[in-house]
């Protein structure tokens, strides 16, 4: 297939977020980046397809040097990676669907696809492109800074954090993983255009799930990449809600509701169904 010919501000911005990654991403063997080196690449990701997001940045701390990455904003979108916003048809398939266990029908399901851009040492850029309904079930990301950035459609997130310090209860019945308490971090709708998310190592919701409400895409930097050599193992878990598994002791959660919180369980997961995509955006310079 031939790539196509991209305007030179398409080229230059995935350049320019390539270049960012790399000056702010150091070897893995290194410490993490500075909050402020990060919240700069937030913002240089998060005004990529259609404008700053308004709503919020007061509450963000914005790295040294961003309004000169707010050029890039008015002309980035999907097709800039190569990617067509495949919004059109319904494309739920094989799988449970509908409200209620007895009317729900089986249809062919497409596979969420993997376009992997660029990986090294330090980062990796990738992409996501997901079917309605389809999902990535709730995973963990061990040392490591995440930014997702919904590129068109809408992505139903959930995301826990660990409590601190550890809470490990045995699970119910014989051969069965104990249970360890996270806190509910995010639970929400994102829709293009939005903002970008950024999880941290042990906060924004390390852990999390994806769900496609629409066809979707999502776009990922994780620095540094899963390794499992060097401890980080990506590891799939199962929510329970709190009080499914009593701690037997008062006041533990004092200071927020019971539903903000859930036991997590490793698992296998059982309907995770991807495949191997192809980057077709313009050539990234290493």
């Amino acid at each position: 297939m031939t790539k196509k010919n991209y305007s030179s501000s398409s080229s230059s911005s995935i350049q320019a977020l390539y270049d960012l990654c790399k000056k702010t991403f150091t070897p893995s063997a290194s410490p993490t980046a500075s909050p402020q080196a990060i919240h700069k690449l937030s913002s240089l990701l998060g005004d990529l397809e259609m404008g700053l997001d308004k709503e919020g940045q007061g509450d963000r701390h914005m790295g040294m040097g961003i309004a000169r990455q707010v050029w890039i904003a008015d002309t980035f979108g999907p097709a800039d990676v190569g990617l067509k916003e495949e919004n059109q048809e319904d494309d739920r398939g094989y799988g449970p669907f509908g409200l209620s266990l007895l009317n729900r029908v089986d249809r062919w399901a497409q596979p969420i696809t993997y376009v992997d851009m660029h990986e090294c040492e330090s980062f990796t850029m990738c992409i996501f492109c997901f079917p309605t309904s389809s999902v990535i079930p709730l995973h963990d990301h061990p040392g490591m800074t995440v930014l997702s950035k919904v590129l068109y459609g809408s992505l139903h997130v959930k995301a826990y954090d660990w409590v601190e310090p550890t809470r490990i209860q045995k699970s119910k019945g014989t051969g069965h993983s104990p249970v360890r308490l996270a806190k509910l971090a995010v639970d929400e709708v994102l829709t293009a255009p939005c903002g970008t998310r950024i999880l941290y190592p042990k906060s924004g919701g390390n852990l999390h799930s994806f769900t496609a409400i629409t066809p979707c895409a999502v776009l990922d930097i994780l620095a540094p990449p899963y390794h499992e050599p060097a401890g980080r193992k990506c590891t799939y878990y199962h929510d329970y809600p709190y009080s499914s598994f009593p701690t037997g002791i008062e006041g533990e959660i004092s200071d927020a509701k019971e539903e903000d919180y859930a036991w997590l369980a490793e698992t296998e997961p059982a309907d995770l169904y991807m495949r191997q995509g192809r980057y077709t955006g313009p050539s990234i310079q290493t």
